[in-house]
């Protein structure tokens, strides 16, 4: 069973929290309400290994222990806020700017990060190592105003 707390705006931060679980699929449909249509498998697939990562890694999948996720969407740019219950980790991820050196991918470790450092624009972790916040510009995305009574 899955429960969702419904998103609550805060000062233009809107915030989901739920149980430990690996079904992710409603809430990675409501983090990407907002997200341009053609950016969805890529940001998808970063915000769902960043959500497994806190829930089975963090939390250990305890159903006792929530994950909470804090997002914003301002113009140009998205952030998510990703927290655990969990121990934390030493989060010394070096990612190689070439794919080819990335850990194999039968290794248990190190690709889901390096894959949120390709995915995303910045990836800032807290001290204890549980919670990490991820942003990515869209300026492309949006059109110039077409207002010219300031010129």
């Amino acid at each position: 069973m899955i429960s969702i707390t419904l998103p609550v705006n805060v000062s233009n931060w809107k915030t989901v929290s739920f149980a430990s679980t690996l079904y992710l699929c409603p809430v990675l449909d409501l983090l990407l309400e907002k997200i341009p249509k053609e950016l969805h498998p890529e940001i998808r697939l970063g915000l769902q290994e960043a959500l497994v990562n806190a829930a089975k890694h963090g939390n250990k999948l305890d159903p006792s222990k929530q994950v909470v996720v804090k997002f914003s969407y301002g113009r140009g740019e998205y952030s998510w806020l990703i927290c655990d219950q969990g121990n934390g980790f030493s989060q010394h991820c070096c990612c190689p700017l070439d794919e080819s050196d990335l850990p194999p991918e039968d290794s248990e470790h190190g690709r889901g990060l390096c894959m949120l450092h390709h995915i995303f624009d910045r990836v800032l972790w807290n001290n204890q190592g549980t919670q990490v916040t991820l942003c990515k510009q869209f300026h492309k995305f949006f059109k110039p105003s077409l207002d010219t009574s300031n010129c």
